[in-house]
């Protein structure tokens, strides 16, 4: 066997080995590192005076949550991911509001769509701030 005939060989073998595995989840193929699971039963806690969340405009992602600091100093929590196609939003102080970096969709601070292409707004938690230590809950 010569160096291409074996190159074809192992190329069909790992063609074999990954076609079953995308035909059988074909969505998690072009899909793959997002999710557009909703978080449920969240109930966790920030400490507020370290990390991103010590300044006005800083933004964090735990358990599913983007967590933002708007930038005059109030807390808000939504899901993560984009209703569109899952890939996590991120915040921005300058539009106060999430976008989605993957195809532009935009939600306000409530998580309610203002550009598409998604269509669902992202469901919003409850904060509660107390010292230093935000309680973000559903």
């Amino acid at each position: 066997m010569d160096r291409k005939e074996f190159l074809s060989q192992v190329g069909l073998g790992v063609a074999t080995l990954l076609v079953p595995a995308c035909i059988g989840g074909l969505s998690s193929c072009s899909k793959i590192g997002t999710s557009t699971q909703t978080p449920t039963n969240v109930d966790f806690t920030i400490d507020t005076s370290t990390g991103a969340l010590s300044a006005n405009g800083g933004y964090l992602i735990q358990s599913g949550v983007i967590v933002a600091r708007t930038k005059i100093g109030t807390f808000i929590a939504v899901s993560a991911a984009c209703t569109h196609e899952g890939t996590n939003v991120y915040y921005s102080s300058g539009s106060s509001g999430f976008i989605c970096s993957r195809h532009g969709a935009r939600y306000n601070e409530t998580g309610v769509v203002t550009q598409g292409p998604a269509s669902q707004s992202l469901t919003k938690y409850k904060t509660t701030l107390t010292g230093k230590n935000l309680r973000v809950y559903s």
